[in-house]
């Protein structure tokens, strides 16, 4: 009695379990990485960066107002700076990087900037001379916290250098390669190789059995199988790469305002195909489809030959 149907029907059962398995968990584990990979770059860094931009700011600010007051020219300096560093607060905001609590840190922190101004002004209105010239600088630089003590929260600087390591901290969440992600691609890799094994068993039976040297529908789909795994593995670890180096390299604050544009040019040039890898998670579904319909359309043909036959 012939098995040739029954054997066929098992391996084509066997091949979109396979296929349908490691498509799903495929997809899953490339969406691990590849889903912060836009936010990283789009929202993540612009928001630190603002952060940098802001703290830059308001110590040139402060250094106008000690080095030269707040009177003419410096004070358009002055009034400079503190705008620059408004501007940046707002773009830091609207990024929303640390979400709610961000937001009110962000505006506790527009507050005090008003509190700081405020001060310095009633300093440079005071005559020279005056008692009251030194406390008022004294108090805009009790809000301002150049100087203040580590653990302090009470200042624009210390809340502005905790806001920053929050978001660090959620940037360092999207660039991390945790173990369900471990978990997820050892499964892939696992699955990869049996699909691939189970693939070119099959071709090498039927070829035995139906003496045909080529199956043109099977080899298609250990083609896709063979290339397109490795390759989103492939992405996967440069897209990882990328963003490990972003986050290190926005890890150390920016005194210099000039390094800041350098560092977010470099990210974006790290990451200037994120996009791109993330939208990739579509065609794994798509390419695992091909796969099961072409092992499907490689199969079937031959199962129907033997539906209807009787057993001999």
């Amino acid at each position: 009695m012939s098995t040739t149907g029954r054997d066929l029907t098992r391996r084509l059962r066997l091949l979109l379990a396979l296929g349908a398995a490691t498509t799903f968990v495929l997809f899953l584990a490339y969406r691990g990485v590849h889903d912060d990979s836009v936010p990283l770059s789009s929202s993540s860094t612009p928001g630190i960066l603002a952060v940098d931009t802001a703290q830059s700011a308001m110590r040139k600010a402060h250094e106008v107002v000690r080095d030269g007051g707040p009177e003419g020219d410096m004070s358009s300096e002055f009034h400079t700076q503190t705008s620059v560093a408004h501007q940046s607060l707002a773009l830091a905001a609207s990024e929303n990087v640390t979400g709610l609590e961000g937001r009110h840190d962000l505006q506790t922190i527009t507050g005090l900037i008003a509190v700081y101004s405020g001060w310095v002004e009633r300093w440079g209105q005071e005559p020279d001379g005056s008692p009251l010239r030194a406390a008022y600088l004294f108090y805009a630089e009790q809000v301002l916290g150049l100087q203040a003590e580590p653990g302090a929260d009470g200042d624009i600087m210390s809340r502005l250098d905790a806001l920053r390591g929050r978001q660090l901290d959620e940037a360092g969440q999207q660039a991390a390669f945790p173990w369900p992600l471990w978990l997820g691609w050892s499964t892939v890799a696992v699955l990869y190789v049996a699909l691939c094994a189970a693939l070119l068993e099959t071709q090498r039976y039927v070829r035995r059995r139906f003496r045909r040297p080529v199956q043109v529908r099977l080899l298609a789909a250990t083609a896709v199988c063979a290339v397109g795994v490795p390759l989103l593995a492939w992405v996967t670890v440069e897209a990882h790469g990328a963003m490990t180096d972003s986050v290190a390299g926005i890890r150390v604050p920016k005194d210099d305002p000039d390094d800041i544009p350098r560092v977010a040019e470099q990210v974006q040039d790290a990451l200037t195909h994120a996009g791109l890898w993330a939208s990739l998670s579509t065609w794994v579904l798509l390419g695992g489809a091909v796969v099961m319909a072409l092992t499907v359309w490689g199969l079937w043909p031959r199962i129907a030959e033997y539906r209807f036959r009787a057993p001999r």
